[in-house]
């Protein structure tokens, strides 16, 4: 075995605190890994906190999977002062008398129904999108001129939570649920815009990633006492439909070898919420025959050994992502 890995394959969902970037939060599973390859899906900013995704070893090639699912958030958005990175650790650059509606929660729903469903979404300046290969960030720290261009998502929903004032600031507390790709500290800005003033985000805590919840997650300071007990099922984080092999069919995973659709493959499973001990999702039978390009998580030995895609036309499941070693569903 090389150098800096460990041998493990597993998810982890990791409560990360506030006042760490991400990369400090896998830094430190590193650490209590013993594991250099480990990664994360859905980056969090510093001053956010709430639900990371890990994945340690050979399990980082999920993160494809992963980062597009919907999330959910609870943002505290604050009136009367816009910021240059949109949140609370930028510098002000704008300020603006705050109107008495803004404390009105009628007026409130109203201005959050307006950025319900698909839209366009001008990014953060201070954002790592890349712009002519060079981080957005990176180029506005240096002074110069960002030219983003809008990304396609999607508010799902965009519940008020509470109306108040923390000192001089009017702010609402808002749970949203969003489409990859949204940034939340620019709904805030642009939803100061819509209410006749200025915004930034002040506080942020992301409350899910897909169907992984904050109930789910350990602490950085646990972390390095349970270590694989946290491992969580990869075919519940994915989301996707599975199938449990056996024998030849078995064997021939790790081989990634195409497969014909068959009675040997075994009936279509779905994941479901977690059992008590938070180690492996319990699951049930899924009705409905394969579509064309859906993607099938394919499990043996308890463990998930591959995603496979289905192809209507040869009427076969074909290799996307192959795991010889397997990613564990359970530490028990």
């Amino acid at each position: 075995m090389k150098r800096g890995q460990s041998g493990k394959s597993l998810v982890c969902p990791v409560f990360k605190p506030k006042g760490m970037t991400s990369h400090d939060v896998v830094n430190a599973a590193r650490r209590a890994f013993g594991e250099k390859r480990i990664g994360h899906g859905g980056t969090l900013d510093p001053m956010a906190e709430g639900v990371l995704i890990l994945l340690v070893g050979p399990a980082t090639r999920l993160n494809r999977y992963i980062e597009g699912h919907d999330k959910r958030y609870l943002a505290r958005i604050s009136f009367g002062v816009r910021t240059d990175t949109d949140d609370a650790e930028g510098e002000a650059i704008r300020t603006a008398n705050v109107p008495s509606e803004v404390f009105d929660p009628a007026f409130a729903e109203e201005v959050l129904k307006g950025f319900l469903g698909p839209q366009m979404q001008m990014p953060p300046i201070y954002s790592a999108i890349k712009k002519d290969g060079v981080k957005a960030y990176e180029a506005a720290r240096k002074g110069k001129v960002v030219n983003l261009e809008p990304r396609p998502i999607e508010v799902f929903s965009a519940d008020l939570v509470d109306i108040g004032a923390d000192g001089p600031e009017a702010f609402w507390d808002v749970r949203f649920k969003v489409s990859k790709g949204t940034y939340i500290r620019a709904l805030a800005r642009d939803i100061g815009h819509a209410a006749g003033t200025e915004a930034h985000l002040s506080a942020l805590m992301r409350e899910s990633i897909g169907a992984i919840s904050l109930d789910r997650c350990v602490s950085l300071d646990a972390l390095p006492h349970v270590l694989d007990a946290a491992a969580i099922d990869p075919v519940e984080v994915l989301g996707l439909r599975f199938m449990v092999l056996q024998g030849d069919a078995a064997s021939a995973l790790a081989n990634g070898a195409a497969m014909k659709m068959g009675p040997e493959l075994g009936g279509l499973m779905r994941a479901t919420s977690a059992d008590a001990c938070a180690c492996m999702g319990s699951s049930q039978s899924s009705d409905g025959p394969l579509v064309d390009g859906e993607l099938v998580c394919m499990v043996a030995d308890n463990k998930l050994k591959a995603i496979y895609r289905y192809e209507q036309a040869s009427v076969r499941l074909v290799p996307e992502c192959v795991f010889p070693d397997g990613v564990i569903r359970s530490a028990i």
